[in-house]
């Protein structure tokens, strides 16, 4: 099995979808649909429970997603060790959930014209680590959103976005112009796994515990909320499906996107990388 092969079929796993994994990872549909059924072959199992509506991770496929992530976690880990060692001028960027960001598009083109000759490399991380594998030392910087722990860690804020509730478009709820968090404590909200930054998972619940499927992925929060009708909090300016809805929350204290790296790091690449970020969210 490649490490290719493993993040296509990561991808599909957190997307659910052969055609939107497809559009995160870069690629056409049917080489993307190729590789995974020559990984089911490798393996022996079928990976995907396949229908028009999309796809399901078989008893085999959530297994092998478990080892795929542990394996990309470990090449990843190498690569940063190596290229250490090499004395190379790299830069690793952690970008949580979402790298469709405006911000960042604007960041990465400042950032070259600035440092051409630098290598940035890009970790795309899901929702169960706000630091983007900062502390596991995967990443040199991260672009997130806070709050989360920051013990031994510098958080620079960039931006604030106001917060919503998602709902399926048929709730009754989502033809509201607002909301308070009061007013969904009968409703189930998906929760992150076990270990996950209890600060993080707090904010993302509303303050308060609450009952819920786990979730890792962006996508699996919108499909939680499409099957089961689940709740969950969002920042705006994010694209929905057609079938959800958000709602702004009128209580909830606002997202804040920030940059955040090991506190005593003087590598300087980090800090031009904060100085041009800290421009190209202000625009």
């Amino acid at each position: 099995m490649e490490l290719r092969t493993l993040r296509y079929f990561v991808a599909v796993a957190e997307e659910l979808h052969f055609g939107r994994a497809a559009t995160r990872l870069h690629m056409s549909q049917p080489p993307l649909s190729r590789a995974i059924k020559r990984l089911e072959a490798d393996v022996g199992a079928v990976l995907f429970a396949r229908s028009p509506a999309g796809v399901t991770l078989t008893p085999a496929g959530t297994v092998l997603l478990g080892e795929a992530r542990a394996l990309l976690d470990h090449a990843d880990r190498v690569r940063v060790r190596v290229s250490a060692a090499a004395g190379a001028a790299t830069l690793t960027v952690g970008i949580l959930g979402d790298g469709t960001d405006p911000g960042v598009a604007r960041l990465a083109a400042a950032y070259r014209r600035h440092h051409p000759g630098v290598d940035i490399r890009v970790r795309d991380t899901d929702l169960t680590d706000p630091t983007c594998g900062l502390r596991a030392g995967l990443v040199d910087v991260a672009l997130t959103r806070a709050p989360f722990d920051a013990t031994a860690l510098t958080v620079r804020a960039l931006r604030t976005d106001p917060v919503g509730v998602v709902l399926r478009a048929d709730d009754p709820l989502a033809r509201r112009d607002g909301l308070r968090l009061a007013e969904l404590s009968d409703r189930r909200w998906f929760q992150f796994p076990q270990g996950t930054d209890p600060i993080w998972q707090s904010y993302w619940n509303g303050g308060r515990p609450r009952q819920g499927p786990v979730v890792r992925a962006v996508q699996e929060c919108l499909q939680a909320v499409l099957w089961n009708g689940t709740v969950g909090l969002a920042p705006f300016g994010h694209d929905l499906p057609a079938e959800l809805a958000v709602v702004p929350l009128t209580d909830m204290p606002p997202s804040r996107v920030v940059a955040v790296w090991n506190e005593g790091d003087t590598n300087p690449l980090i800090r031009s990388f904060i100085e041009i970020a800290t421009t190209a969210y202000r625009h």
